[in-house]
């Protein structure tokens, strides 16, 4: 979305300017008014209203399907991959636990993460507070078996190892136990303060998983939702929750009010 800052001494001359060069339509998303010796300076943010529009509708991407309508008699498979340290374990325990999220969902969890000790006993933890049913898998074959055994379940969100940048054999395994899931979304998770550069060779780095939404999580590290509204729009995928800190249930957020409220945007109405 192409941002451009305006500056003159009246909201009126600003607004010609905005709209001469974005279009009549032309959307002020941020507007300041200062005062000095000299006069009185505004400056406003406008985009095109084509490109709101275009990032109102893929930041919302489709709702999720209604837990009775499992796809095959499946249950829905939602992993979530990303760097170590994202908070993909921690969000997960606080999509089993909040509201927001899958109420009234039979949830079960499914880890790929063989790799950290620490980071499998977290989620047994979370899986015995949240009494939802806990399957470690190694390979492809037994991410299957697995799922299998989970059948009963309306959700089943799956924890991976972090991936570097610079993927090795060991990221290829559990990538093979992933795709034997045949995951319906995979968010990519992506701590909101990283450096638009980073986000960008992250997303990249990720690409063969083909991740189908972003999930951006410790929004409480970065100064201005609009940054993290920024963000979003660059990495160009629908998010559908937020995640605020580590407490565990309550910091997550469904993400589109939040982000385009960010943006001066009235929120839209909207769920998960």
């Amino acid at each position: 979305m192409r941002l451009e800052v305006i500056n003159g001494r009246d909201l009126p001359s600003v607004t010609r300017v905005a709209a001469a060069m974005l279009g009549e339509d032309a959307v002020l998303l941020h507007v300041e008014v200062s005062r000095d010796a000299t006069g009185t300076d505004v400056e406003v943010v406008a985009a095109a209203a084509a490109d709101v529009e275009a990032f109102r509708r893929r930041l919302l991407g489709t709702p999720l399907p209604q837990r009775e309508a499992r796809a095959g008699g499946r249950p829905l498979v939602i992993a979530l991959v990303g760097p170590t340290g994202a908070g993909k374990t921690t969000t997960i325990a606080k999509l089993v636990a909040n509201q927001i999220a899958f109420a009234g969902w039979r949830t079960g969890l499914l880890s790929l993460d063989t790799y950290r000790v620490a980071g499998l006993e977290q989620l047994a933890t979370y899986a015995e507070l949240t009494r939802c049913p806990l399957e470690v898998a190694y390979d492809a074959d037994d991410a299957r078996d697995a799922l299998a055994r989970l059948d009963d379940c309306d959700v089943v969100l799956v924890d991976t190892p972090g991936r570097s940048p610079r993927a090795d054999a060991r990221d290829q395994e559990w990538q093979l136990a992933l795709d034997a899931l045949a995951p319906d979304e995979v968010h990519l998770v992506l701590p909101a303060g990283l450096r638009l550069d980073v986000a960008l060779a992250t997303r990249d780095a990720h690409a063969a998983l083909a991740p189908t939404h972003a999930l951006f999580t410790r929004l409480d590290e970065v100064p201005r939702d609009a940054g993290i509204a920024d963000l979003a729009e660059a990495i160009a995928l629908p998010t559908r929750w937020v995640a605020d800190g580590t407490d565990v249930p309550t910091a997550l957020a469904v993400a589109p009010p939040r982000l385009l409220a960010a943006l001066g945007l009235a929120p839209a109405s909207v769920t998960a």
